[in-house]
């Protein structure tokens, strides 16, 4: 566990990072796209900030998006590109925002059982916000989706967590699993070792805290692997959080790699439907995934907001349905272990993952050794 020297430099480190995105991360422009408004209750104290798309129809989606430690709401909803794509694609914008007063970093109290308890705190705060986005907006109770980064995405965790009937998906973005931290002191230490538990124990704080209340929401994982802030051990934890919730068996029903990405997905048994993925970014550190160049660019880099030639945004809306497939996506389906597909693929993946470290007459023996045992053609 971190020493009380070591957290006092890590939360020092942290608002040295974090001092360009605070208050002006992301675009004037897109910034002044989000309004604040008033909502009750408001048991955690925070800020409620709201994006309307002109001409949103009735029972359009509503995103609620929330920003990492030093960062802002507004300026994390323009930079990850949530801005761009709610007008784009017509859903509402819900950026909840936390205080200096309640975190100095500003980071959600995703560690403290007051502020992750269903009914109490910041989760309550944020379940209030989205009442009154429904009321107000007539956006679709049955469409609303989280997502956030580092603290954020632990507190996203939280909430999909004590409001599962709240929430029709997630997706947790260089974050924690629910429940394994109840101080500043645990937080660090999880962020620094990121477990190990069981999975059936990290399921069941889950199944407790929601108290029996709606199916399991469907949850995706982005994390890079060399984020030295929380350790991408942590991703692995949150794999198997969710796979128990969800009573999935731990291993993936397909692995594939993207470019820099390794995407692992898991199919319900029942309806063969993408409920569980997980995704790596190779060379990563501590931020959101960004793929700001180009056309097809999305949002803006800056600290913790990272260029990575993928954006996290844009395809956890397409994983939440949000946002049009990518035209040539492969189709996912249930795999078995002797799946020629499912072994290519696998061949594909380690020749990939030892391709820029040994010889060429060493990538040839392992691809030899792959096919033998039918791996590969």
């Amino acid at each position: 566990m971190p020493s009380l020297a070591d957290t006092t430099a890590f939360l020092a480190h942290l608002r040295r990072q974090g001092a360009s995105t605070a208050p002006g991360m992301g675009s004037p422009a897109g910034a002044k796209k989000l309004v604040g408004t008033d909502f009750e209750p408001n048991p955690g104290a925070l800020r409620m900030l709201v994006h309307i798309p002109s001409g949103l129809q009735r029972q359009a989606p509503l995103v609620v998006v929330l920003h990492g430690c030093t960062q802002t709401g507004a300026g994390y909803a323009d930079a990850a590109g949530w801005l761009t794509l709610a007008d784009r694609h017509g859903f509402a914008l819900l950026a909840p925002e936390q205080t200096a007063q309640n975190n100095s970093n500003r980071c959600f109290n995703w560690f403290e059982p007051k502020n992750t308890t269903r009914g109490q705190g910041e989760v309550a705060s944020i379940k209030a916000m989205v009442d009154r986005m429904i009321r107000d907006h007539g956006v679709d109770p049955r469409r609303v989706f989280v997502t956030g980064l580092s603290a954020g995405g632990a507190m996203t965790a939280a909430l999909l967590a004590t409001y599962p009937e709240v929430f029709a998906a997630g997706a947790i973005i260089a974050g924690l699993p629910y429940g394994v931290a109840d101080s500043l002191q645990s937080a660090l230490s999880a962020m620094y070792t990121g477990g190990p538990h069981s999975a059936a124990d990290l399921g069941d704080r889950v199944r407790r805290a929601g108290a029996g209340e709606g199916p399991a929401p469907r949850v995706t994982i982005w994390h890079g692997d060399a984020d030295a802030t929380v350790k991408v051990s942590n991703a692995t934890e949150s794999e198997k959080q969710w796979t128990s919730v969800h009573r999935l068996p731990a291993e993936p029903n397909q692995t594939e790699q993207i470019g820099r990405r390794t995407r692992s997905v898991w199919l319900s048994p029942q309806t063969g439907e993408v409920v569980m993925e997980s995704n790596r970014i190779a060379g990563l550190g501590h931020g959101a995934p960004l793929s700001t160049a180009g056309a097809d660019g999305l949002g803006s880099a800056t600290a913790f907001m990272l260029e990575a030639g993928v954006s996290s945004s844009l395809e956890i809306a397409r994983f939440w349905g949000l946002a049009p497939p990518q035209a040539d996506a492969p189709e996912v389906r249930p795999q078995t272990a002797d799946d020629p597909k499912r072994k290519v693929g696998l061949m594909d993946q380690v020749m990939a993952s030892v391709a820029d470290h040994v010889s060429p007459e060493v990538r040839a023996i392992i691809a030899k050794a792959l096919k033998a045992a039918g791996l590969g053609r």
